[in-house]
């Protein structure tokens, strides 16, 4: 199958990705806080689905929206773009966190990763064991194998202070008590976090601004691919193991390829080749701020950054509003 030319690449990195994310947010974010999930998934992912069938793409969505929220889908294996241009493997989540929108909370995001044809992990929709953490530690330094509490050492140690001074992000799941139990033993703190698992890998790679240091725990697969693909362009190491404890899921599982379910996968397992991420803050956050708006005018903060390249870019963009519901006049 043929890979992606990066100079086609680098073509959609610029606005036409970051449009994607912002259209979906804005989307969200004009109904958000009215505790509708459904209504705010739906918005999202009809202004991301318009979106991406304007881009110069051969794209297939590989990590859509998850069947266990009953939500409208961009479907596993629908075909967007104009079919024109690089053939692309693409993972989304058009509202991560439709439960923390819905409600208004921090953290919701409009996410998107792209790249070459098979260059991300075709995941089963079952849930799967991460572990994360951000930059500038040593390959390997953290694996699911090893008890929470060396993991909070080792990552004390590298940064040269106590695991007291360690703060991990958990999922506030009753199934992680024992989790819990075990990195508060080691003195260090826990951001638990009601949703929007994504975000809460993504935060490991800044925290001297988010305050997280690693991210712990059993969240959905498809959010662990989308999260790894971020990685891949941020920085900052994950490994993950799919949770394969049934006939049914194991049989999903080998309907998408999945042949040995006990494999611990790593960054590049999930996403490899020259990834393209974008997100776009629709609640405001730890690293985004969300959609804000004034007079018909909507704000958005995004940030859109490329593996091959490892550039950033941060964008703080106004929409005019037509009629002053979504629909941007740009």
């Amino acid at each position: 199958m043929p890979v992606a030319d990066p100079a086609e690449m680098d073509r959609i990195l610029t606005l036409e990705l970051v449009r994607v994310t912002e259209r979906a947010a804005v989307a969200a974010a004009l109904v958000r806080g009215r505790g509708d999930e459904k209504l705010a998934d739906q918005a999202a992912v009809d202004a991301m689905r318009t979106e991406l069938n304007r881009l110069s793409i051969r794209g297939r969505v590989v990590i859509g929206e998850g069947e266990r929220d009953e939500a409208p889908m961009l479907y596993i294996g629908e075909e967007v773009g104009t079919g024109d241009g690089p053939e692309v493997d693409i993972a989304l989540d058009p509202l991560e966190g439709t439960t923390i929108c819905a409600k208004n909370l921090p953290n919701s995001l409009a996410v998107i990763a792209i790249t070459h044809r098979g260059g991300l992990l075709n995941a089963p929709d079952v849930y799967m064991d991460k572990i994360a953490i951000g930059p500038g530690y040593p390959d390997g330094l953290v694996d699911l194998d090893m008890p929470p509490a060396e993991a909070i050492r080792r990552v004390a140690k590298e940064k040269g202070v106590r695991p007291r001074d360690i703060s991990a992000c958990i999922l506030d799941r009753p199934r992680h008590a024992k989790l819990i139990d075990a990195v508060r033993e080691t003195g260090a703190s826990i951001r638990l976090i009601g949703d929007g698992d994504v975000a809460g890998i993504i935060h490991t790679t800044a925290a001297d601004d988010t305050g997280i240091d690693i991210y712990l725990g059993t969240g959905g697969a498809p959010e662990g691919v989308l999260a790894a693909a971020a990685l891949r362009c941020i920085g900052g190491q994950m490994c993950g193991r799919l949770i394969i404890d049934s006939d049914e899921k194991r049989a999903r599982a080998e309907r998408m390829g999945i042949s040995d379910p006990s494999r611990v996968y790593r960054t590049e397992d999930m996403a490899s080749g020259d990834v393209l991420f974008a997100a776009t803050g629709v609640t405001d956050g730890n690293l985004l701020q969300g959609v804000s708006f004034d007079h018909g005018i909507a704000t958005t903060h995004t940030i859109v950054t490329r593996s091959h390249t490892g550039t950033q870019r941060w964008v703080l963009a106004k929409h005019r509003l037509a009629g002053g519901k979504f629909g941007f006049i740009d």
